[in-house]
């Protein structure tokens, strides 16, 4: 088997980074530029400027000018296979649970 990089690949180590986390949480809760993710943060503009490329490299954001700033927001297009990624384990764990119970209730 050939390994290639997926799309749930680079997402996942996108947000592996701490900083990346936190500048991805707070785009999730509203849509900001650069200059008002900095303000927040404890990192610098180009930092952040940074963080959002690879955040946008993943497919987890996407922006749109305003004026003279951009606007970051979640794509949800990109959170797809992260979620399906998540649900598929979270199916195979429900499915080993069920199948514990009804052994427990068997016995």
């Amino acid at each position: 088997m050939t390994y290639e990089t997926r799309m749930d690949d680079r997402a996942f180590a996108a947000l592996a980074d701490p900083t990346r986390r936190a500048v991805f949480e707070r785009i999730a809760a509203a849509p900001q530029s650069v200059g008002a993710l900095a303000a927040q943060l404890p990192v610098s503009r180009p930092a952040v400027s940074q963080h959002l490329k690879v955040l946008k490299e993943a497919g987890l954001v996407a922006d749109e000018p305003r004026g003279t700033a951009r606007i970051y927001r979640i794509d949800p297009s990109g959170l797809g296979p992260l979620r399906h990624w998540l649900n598929r384990h979270w199916e195979r764990s429900l499915d080993n649970f069920k199948q514990l119970a009804e052994q427990e209730d068997d016995q």
